[in-house]
């Protein structure tokens, strides 16, 4: 997919990822740019700075992001680029068992990690499907195709979302639909701040990458059509080894949390 010329939405745009992402395609010559974020000061300011427009939108509210995409398909005439792009992350806390984070954390997890991305797909595919074409590109991360050891809410619920946007691809790949899932290891965003893991913990094995690397490589991606992104190039890697011997696999990664011992923080 080449940007030159599309209209773009993407969700959790006021910082971090989205905001690398919004401030690439703006260059890459995007028609529009639309910022879409939970908080609207954050949107107005990248908005700002592309010359897009701004949303308030809380990803968790199907009926907040059809609106938007209705607003902007009124405004622009169509959606060609849909970024769902919005996550949280939270860690199982003590005592560090898989079941530790609490019931709320799961649902928001699974609202904004995999719903989100259904309620996307929802408002946007009546009108891509009409035209023949549209695209969608699904932040995910490694843990979906690997585990994100300390956080069994995260590693479930990107899973999910893999899985969500498989599902998206073989039902209407041939009906136009392009698909692609963002899948990096750890990223320099205020979410490994929040979590104390300014090195990515177990995450930043392979380094912690900017975000501007992150926007690079799904650029590239997109242009490919290449339905996993990955801007770290070793998880291609472990996920086949993981896929060869499971068992093995599952070793390895006790052997990690153990090196790690308390393992999203540094």
């Amino acid at each position: 997919m080449e940007l030159q010329d599309k209209v773009v939405i993407v969700t959790g745009g006021g910082n971090g990822i989205g905001k690398a992402l919004c401030e690439r395609f703006h260059r890459e010559g995007a028609r529009r740019v639309v910022v879409a974020d939970l908080e609207q000061k954050s949107a107005e300011a990248v908005a700002a700075a592309v010359d897009g427009d701004a949303f308030a939108v809380d990803v968790r509210r199907e009926e907040q992001i059809q609106s938007m995409v209705a607003e902007v398909e009124s405004r622009y005439g169509q959606v060609d680029l849909f970024c769902s792009n919005a996550g949280i992350i939270a860690t199982d806390g003590e005592p560090w068992w898989a079941t530790s984070a609490p019931n709320a954390t799961w649902q928001a997890m699974w609202e904004i990690h995999v719903m989100s991305h259904v309620y996307a797909a929802r408002a946007c595919l009546p009108g891509m499907l009409a035209r023949g074409q549209g695209y969608f590109l699904n932040t995910a991360s490694a843990a979906g195709l690997l585990n994100q050891i300390g956080d069994a809410a995260y590693s479930t619920t990107k899973h999910a979302a893999i899985g969500f946007a498989e599902s998206l691809a073989i039902t209407h790949g041939d009906d136009g639909i392009g698909v692609s899932v963002l899948c990096p290891q750890a990223v320099a965003t205020r979410m490994i701040g929040d979590i104390g893991a300014g090195d990515g913990g177990t995450a930043g094995v392979d380094g912690v990458l900017s975000t501007e690397q992150v926007a690079e490589e799904v650029v590239r991606g997109l242009a490919g059509e290449q339905f996993l992104i990955l801007p770290h190039r070793e998880v291609l890697e472990y996920s086949r080894r993981k896929g060869a011997d499971y068992d093995r696999w599952l070793a390895g990664m006790r052997k990690l949390r153990a090196r790690f011992g308390n393992p999203l923080k540094s």
